[in-house]
Parts: structure tokens; sequence; C-alpha cells
């Protein structure tokens, strides 16, 4: 009787948020408000979901400088791997709206101030997926002076601004390619996201001499095979796709073998650990065993530092801090891992980095 009393009583204490819900009984329970809120980061055109906050471009330029400038360049013109943010725009833009360089096929390459529209595209982006190797780790305010630096090399904002949720709208009217963005594709609902007439979604405009079936292909530029290596030996080995092999001609086959093995897991007291760690902390997303992907094999690290008297403290140091130019221009960010881990992939690198 006092255990049935215990249970009854027990129930009658949980919060109506941790109830099943009543959509799908027996199947979780509905989301507390501070479960939905650390969800519901997004940022809209019109700023709502825009914390309160600001940022100058002085400490943009700090926080750009520790964690943004080792992929996207000093300013914004980045490296081999990821596409220029700054560049393309002119006074004009700005005054017009429209970037008049987006029309001229003669300019090299599109920047992302020459296409993006809406200033909250920049802050919602920085704001949950920057830094790449640890993203939603940026601050409200440095969120907000990332997003001011970056618009200050574009020229879109002066270097004595301070960027805050009470002047961003004013800034959105001096965005480049603000009055580039098309609402004639009938793709947003909503009252007010369109502009065009009603979409032909019934398929009703055009039902006679219809392709009856499509070919979807892809080609390789003579020129681009092999420009990064060879792409068989950088895909995974399961699925349907395993690359060309780009060191032969177009069409020849991709051998079986050449498609990556499958990092075994850690077991103790085994190079397990090791490969655990290169796993955990994604070091494989740039570096393959025996081959090149983005950045060298730890095969070929192994063998340039292994026989040095300080290759443990040297690797274990550019672990951490990162850098570029020892194997080329793209650069590694530095890495967050602990000291302790940084010395045991040191370690395994010295030995040869065994398998």
């Amino acid at each position: 009787m006092k255990r049935a009393l215990l249970g009854l009583l027990l129930v009658a204490a949980v919060p109506a948020a941790w109830a099943q819900s009543s959509a799908y009984t027996g199947v979780g329970r509905s989301a507390t408000p501070k479960e939905v809120a650390a969800w519901d980061i997004d940022v809209r055109p019109d700023f709502k979901g825009l914390p309160k906050g600001a940022g100058s471009v002085a400490k943009g330029q700090d926080v750009w400088e520790g964690k943004c400038a080792q992929c996207h360049g000093i300013f914004g013109e980045s490296g081999e791997v990821f596409s220029p943010l700054v560049g393309g725009t002119t006074a004009d833009d700005i005054k017009t709206g429209h970037v008049a360089r987006l029309n001229d096929r003669a300019y090299p390459g599109r920047t992302t101030l020459m296409k993006v529209a809406t200033v909250s595209t920049l802050w919602d982006y920085i704001n949950r997926a920057m830094p790449w190797t640890a993203p939603k780790s940026l601050s409200t305010e440095e969120v907000y002076a990332v997003t001011a630096f970056l618009l200050n090399l574009g020229g879109v904002v002066p270097e004595n601004f301070t960027l805050s949720d009470q002047n961003i709208a004013e800034v959105q009217k001096r965005m480049p390619n603000r009055n580039g963005m098309t609402l004639d594709h009938n793709l947003w609902p909503g009252k007010g996201l369109t502009t065009g007439a009603k979409a032909d979604t019934r398929n009703i405009a055009c039902m006679k001499d219809c392709v009856t079936e499509a070919s979807i292909a892809s080609a390789l530029p003579e020129h681009a095979r092999n420009a990064h290596g060879n792409l068989a030996e950088q895909n995974r080995a399961v699925g349907a796709q395993h690359g060309a092999d780009t060191t032969k001609p177009a069409g020849a086959p991709v051998p079986r073998e050449l498609a990556p093995k499958p990092v075994e897991p850690a077991k103790s007291g085994t190079s397990g650990a090791p490969m655990a760690l290169l796993n955990k902390n994604s070091c494989t997303a740039c570096h393959g065993m025996d081959s090149k992907l983005v950045g060298p094999s730890f095969k070929d690290i192994a063998k340039k530092y292994g026989s040095g008297a300080d290759a443990e403290a040297y690797l274990a140091g550019k672990i951490r801090s990162g850098g570029v130019g020892v194997w080329g221009q793209i650069p590694m960010p530095a890495q967050t891992l602990s000291e302790a881990d940084a010395r045991a992939v040191a370690q395994w690198l010295k030995s040869g980095a065994p398998k």
C-alpha cells in the first residue's frame, strides 16, 4: 500500500513537459522550453531570433586572426580549399544593392560578399558553424565582432564601427547584393514572399513531347584530373561511389583495392588508442593513412619527422598550434585536443604510424 501510494505521488510530481506526448502514445515526451530554446538559434532576414549584443570591428579582427584567418586568410582571401569571402564588390554596389561583377563572366570567381543578400545569413552561419573545428564555440559578442570585421573588409562598415542588434537593420541597407535576390520562383511559402505569378505545380502547361528518359552524368575536365591526388584513394570504402582513378585516363575502371580501408577501433595496449584519438578529433577527415587527402598522409608525416630527436615534442606542438607552408598552402587549424592526447598521437607518428 505504501509502495503504491509512493508511486502515485511520484507520477503527480512529474512536470507536464516530461509527460508522454499525446500524439505518439508511449513514445518520448514533449521538449522543455529550455531544450527548445537551445535549438531555436536561427536568425531570419527580418532579424527575428537575433540575440541582443554587440561587437566592434577591432574586436572582430582579434577573433579573426586567432580563429578564422588560418582557413580564410588574413583579409578573407582564403587559400586553395575555401572560397574567398571578400572581394569583387565596389562602392557603387553598396549604393545600388546590385553587384555588377556578378554579370561579368570574365571576373574570376564569386566571393561570399558578392553573392549573399542578407547580413542575417552571415551572422547566422558564423554563429552556428564557425570555427570549422569548434562550431558554436563563439560567444555572441564574438559573432557580432567577426561579422563586423568581415563587413569592414568588404567596405560595408567603417573601421570604428560596432555592430549590434540595434543597428544591424541599417547595415542591411548597405549590403552590396541586397537587391540581388529574387522572389519570383514561388518556392517560399507565406504572404509577401513572392512577386511572381502562381507556380504551375500541377504540370498542366505542357504535357506533350516529353523526354521519356533523362540521362544524368558528370565529367571531370582533363586538366583537373589528379589535381588533388587520386580521388579513388580518398573516398570511403562503403557506398556505390568510389571515385575515379585520376592517375589514369577517363573511363578506366576503379580497382576495388584502391578504396581506403576503415580505421580499426581502439584496442587496449595497442596502436588502437591513437587510432581512436584520430577518429575522435576528426584527424582522418584531412589525413589518410597511406595517401594524401587535404593534408599529407600519416605515413608521410612519420617518414619526415619520425627519426628526429625532438620529433615527439615538435609534432605534439604542431598538432595543437596548427600551421601552414610545410606541406603546401592548405592551412591546418589549431586543434583543441589535450596535451596528453597530442603527445599520444605524436608518439604514434614517431613510431612510424603503425596500423
